[in-house]
């Protein structure tokens, strides 16, 4: 029996597609409905869709945020509890390293980054129309999905 609720990340780009704002706020349901927090960077796009979908699923919200102020970066309508660390880009580090898991959705160079520290970390990662990688003609083993549903369900296979 857990006795904490698992901290569950969702990266992505700050703007978003129409299909990728659609996925985030389906994951961010889903992940409510396991009971789990859900971690993001506080801001716009596929963040703020995940906080949403969360947050009306009944899940608490926290972002992780790059300014040291709200005047500096102000969060989301639906983050709970935002956390100012004035650290900019280098608050993709916490993201990855507070979150027991991450779901990547699409992304920009700042996903990227935050993909990278999960990898480094070893925290479980699921791609859900995100980066491909390949290194030396070689396909990297990451977890993909094509739905939020398999997204979720292969993140938490992995988490055990």
């Amino acid at each position: 029996m857990r006795l904490r609720r698992r901290l569950i990340g969702v990266i992505g780009s700050s703007v978003g597609t129409p299909e990728q704002i659609y996925l985030a706020r389906a994951v961010g349901r889903l992940i409510a409905q396991r009971d789990a927090v859900l971690v993001c960077g506080g801001m716009t796009g596929v963040m703020q869709a995940a906080a949403q979908g969360a947050q009306e699923a009944g899940a608490l919200t926290i972002g992780i945020l790059p300014g040291a102020n709200a005047a500096e970066s102000p969060p989301n309508e639906f983050i709970e509890i935002p956390l100012f660390t004035g650290l900019r880009e280098a608050r993709n580090y916490l993201i990855a390293s507070v979150c027991e898991g991450l779901i990547a959705i699409g992304g920009g160079y700042g996903t990227l980054s935050e993909i990278a520290l999960a990898l480094r970390l070893g925290k479980p990662l699921v791609l859900l129309h995100s980066w491909q990688f390949q290194i030396e003609g070689e396909l990297l083993s990451v977890p993909t999905a094509d739905t939020a549903e398999e997204a979720v369900e292969r993140l938490w296979a992995t988490l055990g």
